[in-house]
């Protein structure tokens, strides 16, 4: 089962490093990272998505971030309540023809054309994990020619 986790860190050189080598010395995949500056810059915030088969490993994995000496918290959203997105930015073939159509495939997922040029369209979306799945796979049909998604992030209620 996955398991969203939130890491507080101290933002310093290495700590990425640290965390990611801790779940890779004891074989553990991450599905999913996120990190970024806090609105204190000395802070960084992580969110984590790891397979753990069960809670045993999942308790292992918060007790061992939890020893690092620059994390601050760990945060288990399994249990609580909490908002989860994801952004994506595509880039689709859309000739004029098309783009009333694309627009309405978008208006569904609220996402938003941020560029067309050429036609080819850049959309960026936000949303849950599997509303950004059922619009990737509408968009197959413009033919998608570049993908990337951040990582899930997280935030409790």
């Amino acid at each position: 089962m996955k398991h969203t986790i939130s890491v507080l860190v101290e933002n310093k050189f290495g700590v990425l490093a640290r965390v990611a080598g801790l779940f890779s010395a004891r074989g553990y995949n991450i599905a999913s990272l996120a990190v970024s500056e806090t609105m204190d810059p000395e802070i960084s915030y992580m969110t984590i998505v790891v397979d753990a088969k069960d809670e045993k490993v999942l308790e292992q994995i918060k007790k061992q971030l939890n020893k690092l000496i620059d994390v601050i918290s760990v945060t288990d959203f399994t249990k609580k309540e909490h908002v989860e997105r994801e952004l994506i930015l595509v880039k689709v073939e859309c000739s004029s023809k098309d783009k009333t159509r694309l627009e309405g495939v978008l208006g569904k997922y609220q996402g938003k054309v941020i560029q067309c040029k050429n036609e080819v369209a850049v959309i960026g979306a936000v949303g849950e994990q599997a509303q950004i799945k059922k619009l990737l796979e509408e968009l197959s049909r413009f033919k998608i020619r570049e993908l990337v998604k951040t990582g899930k992030i997280a935030l409790a209620y």
